[in-house]
């Protein structure tokens, strides 16, 4: 267990390294100067040159690279001053007068709109994401499940064949046009009726109350999110249901004369969750690093508005400290899988 869990860590730290290289270089070509963005048009070129030489700005491009690794690494050297106003951070040996070497946590830099350290955006902006991410993820699979499981009991049933057209319909239906979609119908149209509204985040400001949870906001923009891995859902658990339903361990079930019920349960489910498993893993990754444009559209804030606000005023260390963390998420969730993989299905061994 020990080697398989350190050689998957190893996979997954080539795996941020690659995106922290891919991702520092591209917004590195981007047009937008970082200083001027960060003190604005009506700056004075004395301070555009203090704030290039503090973003390390005047150095060649492999030297800020090294930097922006160094900020990033768990382990790294700093100027004293520099730990005390941006790190958190714990002194390991002391290098120079002015330098230290530290164990901390990744700097992922300041914003250039409030000067805020992206980590603290990011983190602000977690809760919601993760809220909808879970809620989203809920709903499709335990209606997708269902589904998948009365199709494969149904076979070319009108119910086979109901729930199929549905999940083709939801797999070719973008997230965004959904939204739009929903958002019109049950928050404008309807909205008399079910309560809803167009935008909303989790909690509302009301001038008597103060702050109010507000948990209808969740409603359409984890539907609209959770419909297409509904739909992924419904068609692995209907194919690897058919598969196991078929196999000879499920007749010697029936021939010991358990109920229908006990062998679809308790003997098929099971046994067929292993690609249901990798998606309902893989999409909630996903929807967990930020559902951008669902976000957007129900004016939901978690970190894919925040990243889309940030893409809109040019703010780049948002958006690459956005990017990485979405990396991370992706890494974790993904060993976590494999994981699971070996408690669900003991047939699989840890190679």
């Amino acid at each position: 267990m020990l080697r398989f869990m350190l050689r998957k860590t190893a996979y997954g730290l080539l795996v941020l390294l690659g995106v922290v290289v891919l991702v520092f270089f591209l917004f590195n070509v981007l047009p937008g100067d970082p200083a001027r963005l960060t003190l604005g048009q009506r700056a004075d070129v004395a301070s555009l040159e203090n704030v290039r030489k503090e973003l390390h700005l005047d150095q060649p491009v492999g030297v800020q690279f090294g930097y922006y690794l160094n900020d990033l690494l768990p382990v790294g050297v700093h100027t004293v001053t520099e730990a005390a106003e941006n790190l958190h951070y714990i002194t390991v040996a002391h290098i120079s007068k002015d330098k230290i070497l530290v164990l901390k946590t990744p700097y992922l830099r300041r914003s250039y709109q409030g000067k805020k350290q992206v980590w603290d955006i990011l983190l602000e902006a977690l809760p919601g994401t993760l809220l909808l991410a879970v809620a989203a993820m809920l709903f499709a699979t335990v209606v997708g499940l269902a589904l998948g499981v009365l199709s494969a009991v149904k076979q070319n049933t009108w119910m086979d064949t109901g729930a199929v057209f549905a999940s083709v319909a939801g797999i070719s239906a973008p997230s965004f046009f959904a939204g739009i979609v929903l958002a019109y119908l049950f928050g404008f149209v309807f909205s008399d009726y079910t309560g809803l509204h167009m935008t909303g985040s989790l909690f509302d400001v009301d001038p008597f109350k103060g702050r109010v949870l507000n948990l209808r906001n969740l409603i359409l923009p984890a539907i609209t999110l959770g419909i297409r891995p509904l739909a992924i859902i419904v068609q692995l658990t209907r194919s690897a249901m058919l598969d196991v339903l078929h196999q000879d361990f499920i007749r010697t079930a029936y021939a010991k004369g358990l109920s229908k019920r006990a062998v679809i349960w308790r003997h098929a489910l099971p046994n067929a969750l292993n690609p249901v498993i990798t998606a309902i893993t893989g999409w909630f990754a996903e929807l967990l690093a930020g559902a951008f444009f669902v976000e957007y559209i129900f004016g939901w804030k978690g970190i894919g508005k925040v990243t889309v606000d940030a893409l809109d005023k040019f703010d780049f260390p948002v958006v690459m400290g956005a990017i990485l963390f979405t990396a991370g998420i992706f890494v974790i969730v993904n060993l976590l899988a494999d994981l699971l993989y070996t408690l669900i299905d003991p047939r699989i061994k840890l190679d």
